[in-house]
C-alpha cells in the first residue's frame, strides 16, 4: 500500500506538471504564438508524436516538463514568414496571460480537488450528533440522549457545528431551545448552559455533551463556496511559508547534518511528500475515505504552493519572466509620455548571471531537501 501511495503521488505530480504546461500551450496558441514542443520530463526522448507544428512527447527524467514557445527573445530564430508569431512581439497583456496561465491552472486544479474532497469524499469533523451526555450537566438535566442530532439552536439551522458551539459558549447561561432529531422525529428541548471549568484550567459555558467525530460530505452548492474559502486559506498559508522559507533553511541544515529530529511543519521536498503519501495510504489507523481525503489534501496543497512559487518575481521562474514583461511595458509607457520611441525589450541574456545564481540556490535547496528526505525523513503520527 505504501508503494501504491508513492506511485499515486508521482502520477499526480506529473499530471500537475502537464496541466501547468498545458496552460502555457493553450494560451500561447490562442494568441497565435508558435509552440514547437510540449514534453513531460527532460533528457532523452522516450516517445514523441508530431501534431501540426508541435511535437508532443515524454522524456526519460520525470522531473518536470516544458512547453517551448518560439521567439522568447529577439535573438531567437524564427522560421521564414513566422516572425510575427514570436513571443517577444506580443503585447504585455498577452505575455502576462501566457506566463501566468500555468500557475492559474495549478490554483484551478487545487480548487477542483478540494471540491471533490468536500462534496464527494467528505472531511473528518465534529458532528452535531451526541455521543455522550455528561452526568450532572445541563444536558443531562434537560433530557438529552446519546444519538440525538442537534439540527437547530433557537431556530437557527446552521450546518456548521462550530458556529452552533459558539452560541452555546456565548449564551451567558441563558436558556436555549435545541431542535433535536431523535429517531426520525423532531423535538424541542430547552437547556441553559452552565459555567464549567475545563481541562486547561479556564472556564466557559457548556451544555455537557461530547459529540461524535466522523466524515461528512457537504452539498454541491455549499462545497463551491467552502472550496473557495479553503483554497484561499491554502494560498495564505503558502504565502506565509514562502516568506518564512529563508529562515527555515538553517534548521533544515541542522536536521540534515546535525542529527536533529525533522520538524513536520518545516521544509520538505518532493521525495518527502511522496513518502508521506505512502504513509497515508498504508496507515491502518485511517479509514479508506480518510486515506483518500488526506491524499487529496496533500496534492491540492502542493498544487497551490507550486502555483504560488512559480509566480515569484525571480528568473528563471514564470514570475521572473512576468516581471520582465511588466518592466518592458512600464518602460514603453514612460517613453510614450516623453514622446520618445519605445526602448528595445530587456535582453534576458544580460540577466543570465542573476538567473544562474537563482538556479544554483534553488538546485542547492532541492539537493539539501533530497538528502534530508532520504536520510532523516519525516514520519507522521496517525
Amino acid at each position: 500500500m505504501q508503494l501504491l501511495g508513492i506511485l499515486a503521488f508521482i502520477f499526480a505530480l506529473l499530471f500537475s506538471v502537464m496541466i501547468h504546461e498545458f496552460g502555457h500551450y493553450l494560451t500561447a496558441r490562442r494568441y497565435g504564438m508558435r509552440v514547437s514542443e510540449f514534453f513531460l520530463g527532460f533528457g532523452t526522448r522516450l516517445w514523441s508524436r508530431q501534431r501540426g507544428e508541435t511535437e508532443f512527447g515524454i522524456k526519460a527524467i520525470p522531473a518536470g516538463g516544458y512547453c517551448r514557445i518560439e521567439g522568447m527573445t529577439p535573438d531567437d530564430e524564427m522560421p521564414d514568414g513566422e516572425e510575427g508569431r514570436a513571443f517577444y512581439r506580443a503585447s504585455a497583456g498577452k505575455k502576462l496571460i501566457v506566463l501566468g496561465a500555468g500557475s492559474f491552472l495549478h490554483f484551478v486544479l487545487g480548487y477542483i480537488l478540494l471540491f471533490i474532497l468536500l462534496a464527494g469524499v467528505g472531511v473528518n469533523q465534529v458532528l452535531p450528533v451526541i455521543d455522550t451526555v455528561v452526568p450532572n450537566s445541563a444536558a443531562a438535566a434537560a433530557g438529552f440522549q446519546k444519538g440525538d442530532e442537534i439540527i437547530a439552536i433557537d431556530g437557527d439551522r446552521d450546518t456548521k457545528w462550530q458556529n452552533q458551539l459558539d452560541k452555546i459558549r456565548n449564551s451567558q447561561g441563558s436558556e436555549l431551545t435545541f431542535t433535536i432529531n431523535r429517531g426520525g422525529a423532531e423535538i424541542d428541548i430547552s437547556a441553559a448552559p452552565r459555567m464549567t471549568e475545563i481541562e486547561d484550567g479556564s472556564s466557559r459555558f457548556v451544555l455537557g455533551i461530547i459529540n461524535e467525530f466522523g466524515s461528512k460530505r457537504l452539498g454541491p452548492v455549499t462545497s463551491i463556496s467552502e472550496s473557495a474559502d479553503l483554497t484561499w486559506t491554502f494560498i495564505s498559508a503558502s504565502t506565509k511559508a514562502l516568506v518564512q522559507l529563508p529562515t527555515k533553511i538553517p534548521a533544515l541544515w541542522a536536521q540534515t547534518f546535525g542529527g536533529e529530529e525533522r520538524d513536520e511543519n518545516g521544509l520538505v521536498g518532493v521525495v518527502g511528500v511522496a513518502r508521506v503519501s505512502g504513509q497515508v495510504t498504508s496507515s491502518g489507523a485511517l479509514t479508506t475515505s480518510e486515506q483518500i481525503g488526506t491524499f487529496i489534501l496533500i496534492v491540492a496543497s502542493l498544487n497551490i504552493f507550486v502555483g504560488l512559487f512559480n509566480l515569484l518575481p525571480i528568473l528563471p521562474l514564470d514570475g521572473g519572466h512576468m516581471a520582465v514583461a511588466i518592466a518592458d511595458a512600464l518602460r514603453a509607457f514612460i517613453a510614450r509620455l516623453r514622446g520618445r520611441p519605445a526602448p528595445a525589450a530587456i535582453d534576458l541574456k544580460v540577466l543570465t548571471p542573476i538567473t544562474a545564481v537563482v538556479f544554483v540556490v534553488l538546485a542547492s535547496l532541492t539537493l539539501l531537501l533530497l538528502i534530508a528526505d532520504i536520510f532523516n525523513p519525516i514520519f507522521l503520527n496517525f
